[in-house]
């Protein structure tokens, strides 16, 4: 059962150990009051007479063990409490590396809030289990089982009268447990989906305000948050009689011994002192024992949560190993490439060869695997089928770290840490010099609106680089690529967020970045890559046509249609334009 808390506290096993010794210490000092209640009893029950020395001895040991009770009980719950933090913290470190090793397609399929929920929501309530139930269940749970024992030595008939109540409480709460554990999946999957749609609400704000779209949000966001309720409420409701019913009857064990015992006492089948002493006994494990019966089920779900926290990271690692780039070039070569997402395969055995230094393109309508085709470069997933290699190695032949090394990916939106707009360049490259950063700045077209801000280029990003616009923000990861330096550059859309003022210098800062250099760009705007080595037309998963743009004008309907579209919009633009001139 505990075999997960185990692996995860490692060194502080001792801790935990010392942690349920202290605590049983503890919990037998909160017990042995009882007897010596009976020994001040015992007496009077046998008409013996005890002198105030004796009263006086008792009542100083009922007082001593109260202190001691307080003492290690503290100390026990210290203990725990230092080893379940360190175990917490192995098993987000162990979380971490899992993390790390996913697929980053997956990571960001899982959602931040799954994510959040996990490292901290999740992990955050496992904390108890370990600090409290853990320990204070074992020790709980421990003495009981002694006393109980102590009275079956004592008289075997009320010994067995005091285990009458337990079978009832354990049956209820065993309903309890099972309505309970049908019900947990539920609940911890409406708490995650809640968890998404509150973090999906707050980043999309701006567009629900803008759109008009409050209602339908709000509905869903209502909606999860509802859900959420109901499930809770409907695990509670399942459990409540049933919980009343153990914790009522649980701590109870004088229920049958008193009443039966004195008849027992009685007819002379048991002594008088005999009961009166199971009966202190009975007084002194009826706490006790109800918090053991009541840490069981949290017991038990320990190994359920980490179990369900390690679920979560599940998906096959991403395949890589420790060797270093070794390819001959840096040439780019699809091999067959196959790949299946939620069990339908987007992606239908492309063959594709990229030369060293040369601008090939990605076209294609949206939905046609241009972009999963460029992740598959990048190893943002493992290709289902066929093989992705970069100078005739398998990138799956190579660290990821390799890997980086040798790809620049500039994606639609790029992520901008809140610190410096310096030191997101930096990223790049960490050994820069805050001079070799400015010169990617300049190159990247960041002058201009670098000049306008009060810090330069030591403003802070903000939250996500909120601080800037969507182009902006393009240009600074843009830098990163320039002061990277890698010799194969993947740019997804990467004039998307530029208004046509500013692309013609995005454009000039791009032709500086790729000069040399193997580029695949995955484009929109056909205009942009009409001079490109090689245009690949995509349409459904497949690859319909490779060629430069007077041969697939030539020979290729589907790109002669994607030309049309592009003429067409151009037009559109330049129609558009001359009629808000009128105006």
């Amino acid at each position: 059962m505990f075999k997960k808390v185990l692996e995860y506290a490692g060194e502080y096993r001792k801790t935990t150990y010392a942690a349920i010794a202290a605590m049983l210490i503890g919990i037998v000092m909160n017990v042995l009051p009882f007897w010596f209640i009976y020994q001040l009893i015992r007496p009077l029950l046998m008409r013996e007479s005890i002198t105030a020395e004796y009263i006086i001895w008792r009542i100083i040991a009922i007082v001593v063990c109260v202190l001691m009770y307080a003492v290690f009980y503290v100390w026990g719950l210290s203990l725990s409490h230092r080893s379940a933090y360190n175990t917490l913290k192995n098993l987000r470190i162990s979380l971490q590396d899992k993390l790390e090793k996913q697929p980053l397609g997956i990571i960001q399929e899982k959602g931040i809030g799954s994510i959040k929920k996990m490292f901290i929501d999740d992990i955050e309530t496992i904390e108890l289990m370990l600090a409290h139930a853990l320990p204070e269940g074992i020790a709980n749970l421990a003495i009981p089982v002694m006393v109980f024992a102590g009275m079956f030595l004592v008289d075997w008939k009320l010994g067995l009268l005091a285990l009458c109540s337990l079978p009832l409480g354990l049956m209820a709460m065993t309903v309890m447990y099972r309505i309970g554990m049908k019900k947990m999946h539920n609940y911890y999957g409406a708490a995650q989906n809640m968890n998404n749609t509150i973090v999906e609400y707050i980043n999309g704000m701006e567009v629900v305000k803008v759109f008009n779209r409050d209602g339908e949000s709000y509905h869903r966001f209502e909606g999860d948050v509802k859900r959420y309720r109901d499930f809770t409420l409907a695990w509670y409701r399942a459990c409540w009689l049933w919980m009343a019913i153990y914790k009522s009857i649980v701590p109870s064990v004088a229920l049958f011994v008193l009443p039966i015992g004195a008849y027992l006492v009685i007819q002379g089948y048991s002594t008088l002192p005999d009961l009166a002493l199971v009966l202190c006994m009975s007084f002194g494990i009826g706490a006790p024992l109800l918090k053991a019966v009541g840490f069981m089920p949290m017991i038990a779900q320990i190994n359920y949560r980490i179990e369900n926290l390690e679920q979560m990271m599940s998906t096959p690692p991403l395949q890589q190993s420790n060797k270093p780039f070794a390819g001959k070039n840096h040439s780019v070569r699809f091999k067959d490439v196959r790949f299946t997402y939620k069990d339908t395969e987007v992606l239908h055995g492309i063959s594709l060869e990229v030369p060293e230094g040369s601008l090939t393109a990605l076209i294609g309508e949206s939905g046609s695997g241009k972009s999963t085709l460029a992740k598959l470069l990048v190893h943002f997933y493992d290709v289902t089928g066929g093989a992705v290699a970069i100078g005739g190695q398998d990138i799956r032949n190579m660290s990821l770290e390799a890997l980086n090394h040798e790809i620049s990916y500039v994606a639609q939106e790029q992520f901008l840490f809140n610190i410096s707009l310096l030191e997101n360049i930096r990223l790049g490259k960490l050994d820069a010099t805050d001079e070799e950063v400015m010169a990617a700045a300049e190159k990247a077209q960041c002058g201009e609106f670098l000049a306008r801000l009060e810090n330069g280029i030591h403003t802070m990003a903000g939250d996500g680089g909120k601080q800037l616009s969507g182009g902006e923000r393009q240009r600074i990861s843009l830098a990163r690529a320039i002061l990277k330096n890698a010799p194969i550059i993947v740019l997804d859309e990467a004039t998307a967020f530029m208004d046509p003022e500013n692309e013609e210098k995005m454009n000039e800062a791009i032709a500086e970045v790729i000069r040399g250099k193997t580029v695949i760009v995955i484009a929109h705007r056909l205009h942009s890559i009409v001079n490109a080595d090689q245009i690949c037309v995509l349409n459904s998963g497949n690859l319909v046509a490779a060629g430069t743009h007077k041969e697939l004008m030539k020979s290729c309907p589907e790109y002669q249609k994607l030309w049309r579209a592009a003429e067409d919009s151009e037009q559109w633009k330049v129609s558009t334009m001359k009629g808000e001139d009128a105006l």
